[in-house]
């Protein structure tokens, strides 16, 4: 199955560049302006790029900041593993089971026996 799906997408992107091939050495004035504009679309592309690297590089350093202050007040409250996690969610869990649950009364069998 995973070979159509692989198969049909680079049926798909075969299609795509050739169309793409076929505007860029298109013989015409038409291929002309068109690889011009293509040429430009792919510079503001690159443009748009890098300016989306530096702005997530900035994010990055910013989160990376306030990690290393955060980890100073972390270093008081030592983490739980997941074993404990878990321990402390099933306690409490059963408490809250534990509480929802209507106090039954033992049934005894004489209430049991049908009257005659």
């Amino acid at each position: 199955m995973s070979e159509r799906s692989g198969g049909f997408g680079a049926f798909l992107f075969g299609i795509v560049l050739g169309a793409v091939a076929g505007f860029v050495f298109a013989p015409t004035e038409g291929g002309e302006s068109t690889r011009r504009r293509v040429t430009k679309g792919l510079r503001n592309l690159k443009e748009l790029a890098e300016d989306k690297v530096d702005e997530v590089r900035g994010l990055l350093q910013e989160a990376e900041e306030q990690a290393d202050g955060s980890e100073d007040q972390e270093e008081e409250e030592p983490e739980l593993g997941t074993r404990e996690q878990l321990r402390r969610r099933l306690d409490a869990a059963r408490r809250r089971r534990a509480r929802a649950r209507p106090a039954v009364p033992p049934v005894s069998e004489e209430e049991d026996e049908p009257l005659a």
